[in-house]
This record gives structure tokens, C-alpha cells and sequence, in this order.
């Protein structure tokens, strides 16, 4: 992503510096400086276009960015600062020299979560660390913390695993096909929550769907385009591409993933041979309850008497304008009640690896995010994005509260399928600190 057209000058000059982002951004909104702002980063941006050498303290700010894009939903002036700050990361990665320990956290996070056979090796030892208490012990030890903040909070956000449902490549519609679609299963989605993965399918199939699971789908490149590894994230998407080119609709579950495979016309845009077939792939790109109010309703809903509180992830409202879509399926459950949570543009600070770089901003986030789920008093909080998902429920944990969690699909396929609320609502907690 580098700046062969020159746009980063232009669209700085878009910003009119009125503030409107101001409450939107959550560094803003912890710290109050204006350098931890959009408006405050956008000058320092210019800055950097004016010849500023780029300064440790200039990295740093633009580092602390969620890139939630929540300023970008606010701005009245239009401002592209997503498009501003994957730019700026990226010439960030390129010129500024970071210390060995945190080039080795970067290397250790970017080596192992688009991979989902990395994940999946990891998976055996995780589960025996979990089920023999020494999760526990570490926690109460607090010696990874002194360790390393990034790596205690790395192993704090490890969900509960259990055995993981291997998908077939095909599942077949029922009742009769209404369409046939891609599905991708991610690399942290497929190996930590794999249960989304089949539920997904489920409710995909009893909507009328033939859905095609390609078994040798990799990582999208969400987790690179967005910390600026702009070669990385090319090789991921091109690889993308070909993996489900010749599906017609490809449903995705996770916000961030989404979100990337929607930008892959803009990542793409400057290579001849990819140009057409990236635009072609984001333009077929949906959320899965995207996709769902599209096809509309044919299954029978089940009552499911429950009180959810539905969080809003920001690659999925701000990035993908889709907010509608969830509550909607979600009204749609007889005896659901869904509940708003205060504040609901304010990010988590899940992020992508923001709450594994920038640990100590991302629990603030979190704790504030816990706070508001907690007032909605639900019984189930609804979740969109993998990370959005680990992010609260450890919050939640911080603060002496188990609440379940679970991701949209995974509420549909229970009422699809009439089980009830109980395996919503009683899953097993996570190891108490």
C-alpha cells in the first residue's frame, strides 16, 4: 500500500479539522490528546508529507490508532482517513526502526495467526494448559505480566477449547436450493470458535443454500492490510481470490475478514493482472447476515425466550455499514429481546492485534465495553467478530462477571433448529484469574 498516486496529500486536505471525530475515537475519548485523535494524526501525517522525519513519538501515535473507523462514520466532511491511515502504517513499517522485543512480538503474532495450521498445532497444548488449571496458576503467578504485557494478554483472550467439528467441503441445502455460496472459515474463527463455522453452515443450508467450503482456503490478510505488511496482505488476498473465484456469493462470519475482502478492489488496484478479479471478488463479498436479509427468511424461527445485548464490531458497522442487518434477524426470534449497549461506537479494543500490541489501552477499552454490556443486564451478549468476542468476555471476567457469548449465527442456528437457549446461554465459563 504504498502511495504511487500521490493520494495521501489530497486526502489530508479533505479533513476541515471541525472535531465531529472527536468523540467518536476511543484513544481520544481515554486520553484527551489531541495527537491521539484523527484530527491529530492527520496532522501529523502532513507533517510527514512536508518532510518531517518520521520520530518515535510520531510512530507511536499513529501505533495507539484502533483504526475502528469510527471516525470515518462521524466525519460530515468525508474524510478517507481509513484509507489515510493504512497509507501512514504502512510507511510507518517501512522507516521506523523498532526495538528487538517488539519486532519479535510482531514477527511471533504475524507468524502465527493467518495461519490456520499453526493455530490448529497450537490447539492440543492449549486445551491441556486449560484443562490441567496451570491457565490458573500462571494468571495468579503474574509472572507472564511482568514478563510481558502482550503476552499475558495473549494468554488471558484465549478462549476455552473444546474438540473442533471438521466441516465437509459441501453442504447441501434443504428444502430445496435458493442459491449456492462460499464460505469462508478464517484463520481464528476456524480454529478457536469453530463452532461459529458450523453453525453458520447450518443456518445457511436450512435457508436453502448449497454451501461450498474450499478445504484449502488460508487467511484473507485482514490482520496485515490493517497494521500496514501491505506485501503481505497482497500475497493473502491474490491467494484469496483464486481460492474463490468461481463461486458466485461468498459469505463471511468475521467483521475484520469481511471488511478485507471488501478492500481487496482498492489493495489490488495498482496490479494489472489482479485489478479486475480483485474488484469482482470484493463486489461478492457479504456478511453473512448481510447475505441472510438479502435472501430473506424461509426456515421457521423457534422461540428462543432470551434477552441478548448485541455489540456493534467496528469492522462490521463502520468498515461495512452493516448494522441493521444483525438486529433485525436477531428481532426477527420469537421471545429475543434485544438490548442496546451504551455507547455503541466506541471500539472494545480488540482491533485486530491491538489488544496484543497495545495491551494496556485495550483492557481501558475493554473494561469500559464490560461496563456497558453489564447495564443492558442480558442474559447473552451477541458478538460478530472473533476478537470482538475474546476482548469483552475477558473484560467481563475482570470484573467478576460470566456472562456467555455467542456469535450471531450460532443464536439463528438455535432457533432454527429449536434446540432452546440452554446451550447459549450455559456454556462452559472460561478458568476464573
Amino acid at each position: 500500500m504504498t502511495d504511487p498516486r500521490g493520494e495521501l496529500p489530497r486526502l489530508i486536505g479533505d479533513c476541515v479539522h471541525c472535531g465531529f471525530c472527536l468523540p467518536t475515537c476511543p484513544t481520544y475519548v481515554l486520553w484527551g490528546e489531541e495527537m491521539d485523535s484523527p484530527r491529530g494524526r492527520i496532522h501529523l501525517m502532513d507533517q510527514l508529507e512536508t518532510g518531517t522525519p518520521m520520530s518515535p513519538p510520531m510512530a507511536e501515535h499513529f501505533d495507539r490508532c484502533l483504526g475502528c473507523m469510527a471516525c470515518v462514520t462521524a466525519c460530515p466532511s468525508g474524510v478517507q482517513y481509513d484509507r489515510m491511515i493504512e497509507l501512514t502504517r504502512a510507511r510507518v513499517e517501512r522507516e521506523h526502526p523498532r526495538s528487538l522485543p517488539e519486532r519479535a512480538l510482531r514477527e511471533m503474532i504475524f507468524r502465527l495467526f493467518p495461519y490456520p495450521g499453526r493455530l490448529r498445532a497450537l490447539r492440543g497444548p492449549l486445551r491441556a494448559y486449560q484443562r490441567t488449571g496451570l491457565d490458573r496458576l500462571v494468571r495468579r503467578s503474574g509472572l507472564l505480566e511482568r514478563l510481558s504485557p502482550s503476552l499475558a494478554a495473549m494468554e488471558r483472550l484465549a478462549p476455552p477449547l473444546s474438540r473442533a467439528p471438521r466441516l465437509p467441503e459441501r453442504v447441501g441445502a434443504r428444502g430445496g436450493r435458493r442459491a449456492t455460496v462460499g464460505m469462508l472459515t478464517g484463520c481464528v474463527q476456524g480454529e478457536f470458535f469453530p463452532g461459529v463455522n458450523a453453525a453458520t453452515a447450518r443456518v445457511l443450508a436450512l435457508e436453502g443454500c448449497d454451501v461450498v467450503i474450499p478445504r484449502g482456503q488460508g487467511c484473507c490478510g485482514a490482520l496485515s492490510l490493517h497494521s500496514g505488511r501491505e506485501e503481505e496482505a497482497r500475497a493473502f488476498a491474490r491467494r484469496t481470490i483464486v481460492t474463490f473465484e468461481t463461486v458466485d456469493v461468498i459469505v463471511v462470519n468475521a467483521a475484520g475478514c469481511g471488511s478485507a475482502m471488501k478492500e481487496y478492489r482498492r489493495l489490488l488496484a495498482d496490479e494489472p493482472e489482479w485489478a479486475g478479479r480483485a474488484d469482482a471478488l470484493s463486489a461478492k463479498t457479504r456478511d453473512l447476515t448481510e447475505f441472510l436479509v438479502e435472501l430473506g427468511p424461509r426456515a421457521r424461527r423457534h422461540p428462543l425466550p432470551v434477552t441478548v445485548a448485541y455489540h456493534d464490531a467496528c469492522h462490521l458497522s463502520h468498515a461495512q455499514g452493516v448494522r441493521a442487518q444483525p438486529r433485525a434477524l436477531l428481532g426477527a426470534i420469537p421471545e429475543l429481546t434485544v438490548r442496546e449497549v451504551a455507547d455503541p461506537d466506541i471500539c472494545c479494543g480488540s482491533a485486530g492485534t491491538y489488544n496484543l500490541l497495545q495491551p494496556e489501552a485495550a483492557a481501558e477499552l475493554g473494561d469500559r465495553k464490560a461496563a456497558g454490556v453489564r447495564a443492558t443486564g442480558a442474559e447473552l451478549l451477541v458478538a460478530a467478530n472473533p476478537g470482538c468476542s475474546m476482548q469483552i468476555a475477558t473484560a467481563l471476567e475482570r470484573q467478576g462477571t460470566r456472562l456467555p457469548v455467542a456469535h450471531t449465527a450460532e443464536v439463528l442456528d438455535a432457533s432454527l433448529r429449536g434446540t432452546g437457549t440452554a446451550a447459549l446461554v450455559g456454556r462452559r465459563p472460561r478458568s476464573p484469574a
